[in-house]
């Protein structure tokens, strides 16, 4: 999984497993690629330490509730020739070629925040044997890639949805899909939505299934080309259309599936103990002693 040459880029691979009790599990990344940055020259490092000022509070507000409208205009202003067909994806996503390749049957894969089809319509045509639901923030956009010669019903589904707030459960059914896609999408949300919107995918993931992220990496030239006045905060910025773009590097991206997997692994701790304990009044008082005494040891081990 190579980085593009262009700007500097995050690459994140995050595996789902099953839901439990209506909560996704997640594992920390199997595979992760990063550049490893750009060094920052002395104008640069100026530069960004003399940008603290802050887009205000209610032009903050405001570009959250418009989000969907200045994304709408984007694709009004730009229709279908602004962002060039994806045809490196299975080249970057060894895992997709991977499930290309080895899946027996027909591969279900979900584009999240889908654009016009630059990613979908290069894996159709070159893959009879795939599924796709295809969804974005933008109606304009999700009626292009309806309008494209390659979009048919029997090969693909594409419907409009906000990923931190429609569930993904009223378009796709629960757990089947086996790949799912980010790619420069979740840039787009809001720092405090994110985990809402990978929650959301999660949800409709097959036991093992996966998701590809990529995005901005922190120190980007895109990152770098802002001008003061459009910062809204830790490495979220708002571009002269109103749409907005947040810079991820490798420790960030990777956290975003941190808390869940958290309560998931102390769940897990919870049910060995109240095993342990069932088992341990089962066994004689000799027995328990040595069991007691080896507890210890792990926990002083382990623990400290």
């Amino acid at each position: 999984m190579a980085l593009s040459k262009q700007d500097d880029t995050a690459n994140v691979v995050l595996p789902g497993e099953e839901p439990k009790d209506g909560l996704p599990c997640l594992t920390p990344p199997v595979q992760s690629k990063t550049s490893t940055g750009r060094t920052l020259n002395e104008k640069e490092m100026e530069k960004l330490t003399g940008d603290q000022t802050l887009v205000s509070d209610f032009k903050q507000m405001k570009l959250e509730k418009e989000a969907q409208k200045n994304w709408d205009l984007f694709y009004k202003r730009n229709t279908t020739n602004f962002f060039k067909d994806r045809h490196w994806t299975t080249r970057e996503f060894e895992e997709l070629k991977v499930c290309l390749e080895f899946e027996a049957q027909k591969l279900v894969l979900l584009e999240a925040g889908c654009g016009v089809g630059n990613c979908i319509f290069p894996l159709l045509e070159e893959d009879l044997n795939i599924f796709v639901y295809a969804c974005d923030f933008s109606p304009r956009a999700v009626e292009f890639v309806k309008q494209h010669s390659l979009y048919c019903a029997e090969r693909c589904s594409a419907f409009q949805c906000d990923l931190t707030k429609d569930d993904l459960r009223g378009n796709v059914p629960v757990g089947c899909v086996d790949v799912a896609t980010l790619i420069f999408v979740l840039s787009a949300i809001h720092p405090d939505k994110m985990q809402q919107a990978l929650d959301n995918i999660y949800r409709v993931l097959k036991p093992g299934g996966i998701i590809l992220f990529r995005d901005y990496g922190l120190y980007d030239h895109a990152m770098m080309r802002f001008k003061a006045g459009n910062k809204l905060g830790e490495n979220f910025y708002v571009r002269q259309d109103g749409t907005r773009s947040y810079f991820f590097s490798k420790g960030q991206s990777i956290h975003l599936s941190s808390p869940t997997f958290s309560l998931i692994v102390i769940l897990a701790f919870l049910s060995f103990f109240i095993v342990f304990f069932f088992c341990l009044f089962e066994l004689p008082t000799s027995s328990k002693q040595s069991v007691w005494s080896l507890l210890w040891d792990y926990i002083c081990v382990y623990t400290f």
